[in-house]
């Protein structure tokens, strides 16, 4: 799967990810990092880029999702400081969605 991680998405993941076999592409990569670029950007970005965006930023993508579903799809994850189950976790709900396109998939903590 193709990800774009925002600014606070936790790196250890993103590794974590790759080495399941994800391409992640995160806001520093990508030019992005510290410019305070608002949500709505970074998920257009992501959208351009036809790329889930992955954040811990659950209530305002919770938002933007409920305002306008044509985007290629956000995971909001609960902060996991296992990042390595953190990883599983999103994989494990990615591998089992029918459809990622304009849907809001979520993992939680365990």
């Amino acid at each position: 799967m193709r990800f774009y991680a925002d600014e606070n998405f936790p790196l250890d993941t993103v590794i974590e990810l790759r080495r399941l076999g994800h391409d992640v592409l995160t806001m520093f990569e990508d030019g992005r990092a510290n410019k305070a670029i608002p949500d709505e950007a970074v998920l257009t970005r992501a959208t351009i880029l036809k790329r889930v965006l992955l954040t811990i930023n659950r209530r305002d993508f919770k938002r933007l999702h409920n305002a306008d579903r044509n985007h290629a799809g956000i995971l909001i994850c609960t902060f996991d400081p296992d990042f390595v189950n953190q990883a599983f976790r999103i994989d494990e709900v990615y591998r089992n969605s029918e459809k990622v396109e304009g849907t809001l998939l979520r993992t939680y903590r365990k």
